[in-house]
């Protein structure tokens, strides 16, 4: 892709993943440069959430390479041949990425505040004092720091998927991984969990991000690949992807989309979405 070894956050060489005779990931390749925010779209099965998965090395792959801020962080070398790490061995490069779910996967024994502070004080072994005061100043970042001694079921889906950003955003990382963080929220409480994002995003933190919500994609996204079947098909700007996209897959999946969006008389897909309503 041209960019210089020292400006890239992530570089992901030839990954495969296979389930049994299926394969999920086909040979992929896929870089992202410090401060970018990438947008992975395309249909359902093809790969994305599992990709997701497979970098932040909480899935073995059986081929390929993962480098994180220029180490190669999922196997080891020796003279040009590569073996794959056990999992149990890359607990270091995951301290150092941030994956949220579809679902929000926060300690339900916990309150919200000791969700925020287990992984800084068990996890990175920072004082206890200096991590529950930055915890508190996440919460309310996002509003919720009333909500500090509550537990998680207490809370409003939305409320519940921003505790969950921000309690992967408390471990400092220096790359965030989003995995359709809104598909399992009510329609009104999307935007504030969008509006999360960006404000993430305009901070300068690096991000790769599996969402359908393609008017966001567009707000967000310096770049937008776009997956099937296992690989990256195209990627380029939200702009370009959007209008004049090259392959026909691409094409064939955005008009499938706006189809399915005339049918049930939502937005299109391709334009940015402003009528969610913020959640109170």
């Amino acid at each position: 892709m041209g960019e210089r070894n020292e400006d890239l956050i992530l570089r992901v060489e030839g990954l495969c993943k296979r389930y049994g005779e299926t394969v999920v990931l086909d040979h992929l390749n896929i870089a992202v440069r410090r401060g970018e925010k990438i947008v992975l779209i395309g249909p359902s099965g093809t790969g994305k959430s599992t990709l997701l998965r497979c970098i932040d090395l909480i899935e073995p792959v059986n081929e390929g390479l993962v480098f994180l801020d220029g180490q190669l962080v999922n196997a080891t070398e020796n003279q040009n041949c590569y073996k794959q790490k056990k999992l149990r061995h890359t607990t270091d490069a995951r301290k150092k990425m941030g994956m949220v779910f579809q679902h929000f996967n926060l300690f339900p024994h916990m309150t919200v505040l000791k969700n925020l502070m287990e992984g800084p004080v068990k996890v990175l072994g920072l004082p206890k004092k200096s991590v529950r005061n930055k915890a508190i100043e996440l919460l309310r970042q996002i509003g919720v720091e009333d909500k500090q001694n509550a537990y998680p079921s207490e809370l409003s889906g939305g409320q519940q998927q921003r505790v969950a950003i921000m309690r992967a955003i408390a471990m400092d990382p220096i790359l965030m991984l989003f995995d359709e963080v809104t598909s399992a929220l009510d329609p009104q409480l999307v935007q504030s969990v969008l509006d999360l994002m960006k404000d993430l995003g305009n901070r300068g933190m690096t991000m790769l991000i599996v969402t359908h919500e393609l008017g966001f994609a567009k707000d967000i996204a310096d770049r937008v690949a776009f997956v099937d079947e296992g690989t990256v098909i195209e990627d380029g700007s939200p702009s370009r992807i959007f209008t004049e996209p090259s392959h026909e897959r691409t094409k064939h999946f955005l008009k499938s989309l706006l189809e399915r969006s005339a049918a049930t008389g939502t937005n299109e897909p391709n334009q940015i979405s402003t009528d969610h309503k913020k959640e109170g």
